[in-house]
């Protein structure tokens, strides 16, 4: 499945828990490190794959035209989030900060869906609370599911035919 990226975003987004990070060096991601060094950001649309507390496992996915991602249980919404019981006490809790970048020295990563990268050191515009995250969540009509594990919902997610994202997985319960 070819990456897709929001097209001329008019900034880019980096979430953190971190609310003084002054400046972004490049870095091998540790759960990728065939890659070159570089810093990371997600557009727009793709930002809501970042709103969990940064360890957080979670698996997430969508139907490409708005309709409901109903095809692994009942839904209204077109855009499913999934997390572990042990982590929604930390959903609730969690203070994510988010940082705005000007996109002009940024390039899509081809590798994933909403995904930027620059080679370059870069400075954020600012930086902001991202808010309450199961708001977030509530207000862009996501639905979040808590579950006892991931596991099942993995492979199943994977078969779909959805367009998915999962991240932190070496996190969640065996």
């Amino acid at each position: 499945m070819e990456a897709r990226h929001q097209d001329q975003p008019p900034h880019l987004l980096h979430f953190s828990e971190d609310p003084g990070i002054t400046r972004f060096v490049p870095h091998v991601p540790a759960t990728n490190p065939e890659q070159p060094p570089m810093v990371w950001t997600i557009d727009e649309i793709h930002a809501p794959l970042f709103w969990f507390p940064r360890e957080c496992p979670r698996i997430t996915f969508w139907s490409e035209d708005g309709t409901p991602a109903d095809r692994l249980g009942a839904t209204d919404a077109p855009r499913v989030h999934a997390i572990e019981e042990r982590w929604l006490e930390r959903m609730r809790t969690c203070e994510l900060y988010v940082y705005r970048f000007d996109p002009r020295d940024f390039r899509p990563w081809p590798d994933a869906d909403g995904y930027w990268v620059s080679a370059e050191e870069q400075q954020p515009l600012d930086v902001d609370r991202a808010g309450d995250l199961l708001e977030l969540h509530v207000a862009a009509g996501i639905e979040l599911r808590v579950l006892p594990s991931l596991q099942m919902l993995r492979d199943e997610v994977v078969a779909s035919g959805y367009r998915f994202s999962m991240c932190r997985m070496g996190n969640a319960q065996p």
